[in-house]
């Protein structure tokens, strides 16, 4: 096969070899032929300018004899001779000028040449004027004086420089014109050869290549008979079906399934005979697409001839049929009835493990994802086949933990593992589950793959975090609220003497130390009232306030006070439910959640404050453990500046907790907003990343308000005029 396909390939190259040498041949030819053209009209063009420059220099000394016999004679035929030959002197000077167009420097020459030729006629031209005006003999004394003669001689020395010069060309286009032709005549012999040479080299291959088809022809009958019985000894069918569907040929095994003893019973017939009914169209649209040349597989069923029921997998190729170039069809099938009993069960035993709540994952000891249950899918976010062969370790986390390795140290070591990991769903997610991993092994007891349980505890570890924090803050309420009772009982007593102090020392110097210490007072009074309000929080007027407007105000303090490369942008729907509390208390916590995002963004940044009514369901209510089922406000005051840790969210409610400059924040801000907010009966989520930015929403409980005496003030003005 390799020496005929080596035969056929010289073959070809002997062909394209001869192809491109007819081809080299004729761009030579067309070359010389080219150049040989070339210097022809190179010989014809430096003709026509010395024939023109000859009949120019004839034309001027005719013009000049007929003006010579003219002035003589004053005969009329010898001026009209001297006219005619001055208009065609200057005629075939035009057609000079034509002939050398493309010559700069012939053009050169004749614009040096013209204006003497045309000087020269001007002369003569004076001379007839003269005689005609003033007699012969004033003419001949102008002729004496020979001052006129020089511009003819001019003439002619330029008229001789330049047919020297165009015989040279002459000479030189005549010599290559020939030496063109020689080259010509010579390529042309050379060109000749050669395809003489290999017309016979082809010809001598043609005649071994034939004698050698014939050898191949004894050769392939031999093939054939040994490939038949290799066929018949493949342990799948082989089947070789025509364009009517009816079947050519079938190897011993294809018999063997067909449950038929003799090829005879089969040949002819058409082959979806044993196919079941159910099948026979999808088969029926394989075979039609074979036969339009294209490749395919397909499963179905067959019954033998003695009833036995055969899962098929066939993969059908397209044979062209040399005779009339269409295609019939090559079909290699497969008994597949035990794997199809194998996935039957392995899919009854996949549905148990999709029933399951819990993310089950298997994968291999390079971590590439074998399995993935619907559990899983709904856990992560990811679908089976986006995730199986990936590796599980890129997938879930973020990096390679102490705890992954010790995990993965234990599994291989005791075969079984059991603790709690942070993980990555498909949106970015950090979700936190309870794994349990178990090492599977083959029979021969080698490592296989390992099996994954995971069960979500998340919420329940936000919750957990949650009482934890509300724990620790109540803990430090109660701690603040007893300081601060003492701390109330230390000041009084020295608020006091300072204003006695006050009325005894009535000169400036001690009014100015006392009024100091008075402030100090004051504001230490002021931060400890901070402090109480944060741990038993503050019953101010309840009313039933207005959402829109308090915002309204907010978005224009924002507008007006903070820096100008800080955009705010409001989202503050007209449907807004009501909100029973105190209006000041309120407005204190929106300043306080704004200038503290005003605070996150020195370079300024996107400020966004919104609003939207909200019902907690159940679901939600556990989520959250200051969280009850109901009707709520929500008020969302987001940022795009710094971000915040995780450890700085768990601390931020903290009293005198902060992230700010020494002498740029107390640390009371949010304590007391949070105290304000949980007075309200509501309750606050934090939201933020570093880097990105930080959302606080704000729930209110909605109220639904009939006494007009609980309205505020502006509530019900806004009522009354509308």
């Amino acid at each position: 096969m390799i020496k005929k396909w080596y035969r056929v390939q010289k073959l070809k190259a002997i062909f394209v070899l001869a192809l491109s040498v007819v081809f080299t041949n004729a761009v030579v030819s067309y070359n010389n032929t080219v150049k040989l053209i070339h210097n022809q009209q190179w010989v014809i063009s430096s003709y026509e300018v010395i024939t023109q420059v000859e009949s120019i220099q004839s034309l001027l000394k005719d013009t000049e004899t007929a003006q010579r016999n003219y002035l003589i004679t004053a005969d009329a035929d010898d001026l009209k001779t001297y006219v005619a030959a001055y208009q065609q002197t200057n005629h075939n000077i035009q057609i000079l000028r034509k002939l050398t167009a493309d010559n700069h420097q012939k053009q050169q020459w004749i614009s040096l040449l013209e204006p003497k030729i045309t000087s020269r006629l001007n002369i003569l031209q004076q001379e007839i004027y003269l005689r005609q005006n003033q007699g012969f003999e004033a003419v001949r004394q102008r002729i004496l004086s020979d001052k006129d003669n020089q511009s003819s001689k001019e003439i002619q020395q330029l008229i001789y420089d330049s047919l020297e010069v165009e015989q040279k060309l002459l000479q030189q286009g005549m010599q290559q014109s020939q030496a063109s032709s020689q080259k010509a005549i010579v390529t042309f012999f050379i060109a000749a050869i050669v395809d003489l040479v290999l017309v016979a080299l082809l010809y001598d291959l043609l005649w071994r290549y034939i004698r050698q088809l014939q050898q191949t022809e004894l050769a392939l009958r031999q093939s054939e008979n040994r490939l038949r019985a290799v066929i018949d000894a493949e342990p799948e069918c082989i089947k070789l079906i025509a364009r009517d569907g009816t079947l050519l040929e079938i190897n011993a095994e294809g018999l063997a399934m067909m449950e038929v003893e003799s090829p005879d019973v089969l040949i002819g017939k058409p082959i979806d005979a044993v196919i079941v009914p159910e099948y026979r169209a999808a088969f029926a649209d394989l075979h039609k697409s074979i036969c339009q040349g294209n490749k395919g597989t397909l499963e179905f069923e067959i019954v033998g001839f003695k009833g036995t029921r055969r899962y098929m997998e066939t993969y059908a190729v397209p044979l062209r049929n040399e005779s009339d170039g269409t295609f019939i069809h090559l079909a290699l099938m497969r008994d597949i009835t035990q794997q199809k009993q194998a996935e039957q069960k392995i899919r009854e035993q996949g549905l148990l493990l999709d029933v399951s709540t819990e993310g089950i994952l298997v994968r291999n000891i390079h971590n590439q994802i074998l399995f993935w249950n619907q559990g899983a899918e709904r856990l992560y976010g990811w679908k089976a086949e986006e995730v199986v062969g990936k590796n599980v370790l890129q997938l879930l986390y973020k990096d390679i933990s102490l705890q992954l390795e010790d995990a993965y140290l234990k599994v291989m070591n005791t075969g079984e593992w059991r603790g709690e990991l942070h993980q990555l769903t498909k949106e970015g997610k950090v979700i936190i589950v309870e794994s349990r991993w178990i090492l599977i092994r083959d029979d021969h007891g080698q490592t296989k793959s390992i099996l994954s349980v995971n069960t979500e505890i998340t919420q329940q570890k936000q919750l957990e975090a949650q009482l934890l924090r509300s724990q620790r803050l109540e803990s430090i309420g109660t701690l603040a609220g007893g300081i601060v009772h003492d701390l109330n009982n230390i000041l009084s007593p020295i608020l006091m003497s300072v204003q006695l102090l006050q009325k005894k020392l009535p000169d400036s110097q001690s009014q100015q130390i006392l009024q100091t210490l008075e402030n100090n007072v004051k504001r230490g009074a002021n931060l400890l009232k901070q402090v109480l309000s944060f741990a038993r929080g503050i019953e101010g007027k309840r009313t039933i306030v207005q959402i829109q407007p308090l915002m309204a105000e907010i978005e224009q303090i924002i507008a007006q006070t903070f820096p100008k490369s800080i955009i705010c942008q409001a989202d503050i729907p007209k449907n807004l439910w009501y909100v029973r509390g105190d209006i000041t208390q309120i407005h204190q916590v929106l300043i306080n959640l704004v200038v503290n995002a005003r605070d996150a963004m020195p370079n300024g940044g996107r400020l966004r404050i919104a609003a939207e009514n909200l019902v907690i369901g159940e679901h939600s209510a556990q989520i959250n453990i200051d969280a009850k089922v109901g009707s709520y406000v929500a008020i969302v005051v987001t940022d795009t500046g710094m971000g915040m840790s995780l450890e700085v969210q768990q601390r931020i409610f903290e009293p005198f907790f902060t992230t700010k400059e020494i002498g740029k924040g107390t640390g009371l801000g949010l304590s007391t907003a949070l105290g304000i907010i949980k007075n309200h009966g509501g309750f606050v989520n934090v939201y933020s990343q570093i880097g990105r930015g930080t959302q606080f929403t704000v729930y209110l409980p909605a109220s639904t308000f009939r006494d007009t005496s609980l309205l505020s003030p502006e509530l019900e003005s806004v009522i009354k005029d509308g």
